[in-house]
């Protein structure tokens, strides 16, 4: 886990990726208690810190206050970034790097990450370089369980990804110029256009 070595509170981790896993989601304080397992006094101490720093704002719906991210916080992208590594199939991908294959680049939708439920025309994982196909369609069925959501994904050789972008493939440029998180590879030299 990447998290633990510069975090030092596994609840605070708990509870970070939990809430960014999928940043849709409202929870209030015992559903979270639940879904992280521990203490809530714990849960209800780390809610405090995150509101006091404006990580997640709370909004009161009946009798419950719920919690949700807050996308416009300064640090929104670099914290689902890290979270996008820890859990589901971002960490399958960086666990399975190596049987995987040689991979150049691998990419994930940030709009995936957040919870979107991907049509057949939305790319979800782009990955470029020499790939064994059954062991990534392995780990992406593995992910696509834990995560509960099917997985779009493309494998594309050097070549192919280099004639497509030159061709300005609207399928390649839209999924480029949305934002995404990089899991392996220089994003510099294959996703950009100078």
């Amino acid at each position: 886990m990447f998290l633990e070595s510069i975090i030092t509170s596994e609840v605070r981790i708990r509870i970070l990726v939990e809430l960014y896993s999928e940043t849709k989601k409202h929870l209030y304080v015992r559903e979270l208690t639940r879904r992280v397992d521990t203490e809530i006094n714990a849960v209800r101490r780390e809610l405090k810190r995150f509101v006091k720093a404006g990580l997640v704002k709370k909004e009161k719906r009946g009798n419950r206050l719920y919690y949700l991210v807050r996308k416009d916080h300064p640090l929104y992208y670099e914290i689902i970034s890290m979270v996008a590594k820890e859990k589901g199939i971002g960490r399958k991908i960086l666990d399975n790097q190596n049987r995987v294959g040689k991979l150049k680049l691998a990419v994930l939708s940030t709009a995936f990450i957040e919870g979107r439920q991907s049509t057949q025309n939305e790319l979800d994982l782009l990955i470029i370089g020499e790939v064994n196909l059954d062991t990534l369609s392995e780990v992406v069925r593995e992910a696509s369980i834990e995560m509960g959501r099917e997985i779009n994904y493309t494998v594309l050789g050097e070549e192919e990804f280099n004639y497509l972008k030159s061709r300005r493939d609207i399928f390649l440029l839209s999924f480029i110029a949305s934002p995404h998180i990089l899991l392996v590879g220089d994003s510099e030299k294959y996703l950009s256009f100078t």
